[in-house]
């Protein structure tokens, strides 16, 4: 039996008839929470999940969402270099709070993760705290992560996993890597028709791109491993539509070595998102969803909510009206590109926080709910962390607890 999965979980694992997923020498299931901001995966579905054999993640984002203290210390704030440092340094310290509740509630099985986005501003201190705070793994997207080999010389330790949508990216990062030395510990490959949230595709026309389906990017890396000599070394991890054993059985058969799956996570009991927020995505479809410019330019998929119906309508009219703000009221957390504070006529005008921080409490009126193109196992139902586990590893469809519909 692995230190790192219990006994029930070991179980699970060997009568699924699934690999196991091994990660900077820990074997765990091969089962991957991914990161999903704001606020929305924090201490409670990570340690959760961990607890169970599986990896689970913290999205760094603006947690301070999430501690009332420290939200009536800098919600009131005005946009000035002292409030900036003020509330990126709450955000810190509710990342601290987060990976060490996590780490307790994880009872020492699974692995930790911290997602950090390489498109924030604070992406270098999100790092630093996430790797001072002893995190297992450092998972980063929106963006190549070329810098991290440096940020984390001194943690030899803590696994680096980026995440990609395309060999050609890959192929980028693992020679500059390589020339670092080091090596990513394991690789996200995130399919961006089937992803939730800010997706890997340069445009909404480029999402449906053969290039990312996994059937052409899982050989194209597997083939690149073997020119560069690392075969076996780096294992995948793949990301978008997953929803059941066989979907996972399919994609360790073309040599991928676990799966992420970010909204059926989030819908669970566990998750950190307030209980409106679960019963929104919960109550979703895939046919619902819309595809459209995100605020840092790429696409995103999210819930056709009353806010983004509104949105929609009023897109065009907003974008003509674009114009650089002098004094962006958002003065943390920002995207390195935003096209609401940069007059960007071409991207999104809206302030991502603000709408992804309604959403998190459940708002319609005013909040984005991301959400992935996958079927949700449960359809609308609010199911725990383990019915998931068991679900997606025997496909057994456990009885409702009494609490999960509450």
């Amino acid at each position: 039996m692995n230190p790192l999965i219990p006994q029930s979980s070991d179980h699970l694992l060997a009568s699924s008839g699934l690999k196991s997923l091994t990660i900077k020498g820990k074997t765990i299931l091969p089962i991957v929470q991914g990161g999903m901001g704001v606020g929305v995966s924090a201490h409670r579905l990570a340690g959760a999940v961990a607890k169970l054999g599986g990896m689970g993640t913290i999205s760094s984002i603006d947690l301070r969402r999430l501690h009332p203290d420290l939200m009536d210390l800098t919600q009131h704030l005005l946009p000035s270099a002292i409030s900036k440092k003020a509330i990126n340094q709450a955000n810190l310290e509710a990342l601290k709070r987060e990976i060490k509740m996590a780490q307790e509630g994880s009872s020492s099985f699974g692995l930790i993760a911290v997602n950090v986005m390489r498109a924030v501003n604070e992406y270098e201190a999100y790092v630093a705290c996430a790797l001072e705070s002893g995190v297992d793994a450092i998972v980063v997207g929106a963006g190549l992560p070329l810098d991290l080999p440096d940020l984390a010389a001194g943690y030899p330790a803590t696994a680096l996993i980026p995440i990609l949508s395309e060999a050609r990216g890959v192929q980028i990062l693992v020679k500059k890597w390589e020339k670092k030395g080091r090596l990513p510990d394991a690789i996200v490959i995130e399919n961006p028709k089937l992803a939730g949230g800010h997706l890997g595709a340069s445009s909404v026309a480029d999402i449906n791109n053969p290039k990312f389906d996994f059937e052409h990017v899982i050989p194209q890396v597997i083939n690149f491993f073997k020119t560069m000599g690392i075969e076996g070394q780096i294992p995948l991890i793949a990301a978008g539509g997953i929803s059941n054993l066989q979907d996972i059985q399919k994609l360790q058969s073309m040599g991928v070595s676990g799966v992420q799956l970010g909204t059926a996570f989030a819908v669970t009991i566990e998750g950190d998102a307030d209980q409106a927020f679960k019963k929104v995505l919960a109550g979703s479809k895939p046919e619902e969803l819309v595809e459209f410019l995100s605020v840092a330019g790429l696409p995103a998929r999210a819930v056709m909510t009353p806010w983004l119906k509104n949105y929609m309508k009023a897109e065009a009219k907003l974008k003509n009206k674009a114009r650089k703000k002098p004094r962006c009221t958002m003065i943390f957390d920002c995207l390195h590109d935003c096209g609401l504070r940069d007059g960007n006529a071409a991207w999104g005008q809206f302030c991502i926080d603000k709408v992804l921080g309604s959403a998190l409490m459940g708002d319609t009126q005013k909040g984005l709910f991301f959400r992935g193109a996958g079927i949700l196992p449960f359809g609308d139902q609010i199911r725990s962390v383990a019915d998931l586990f068991n679900w997606l590893l025997l496909e057994v469809m456990p009885k409702i607890d009494n609490y999960a519909t509450n």
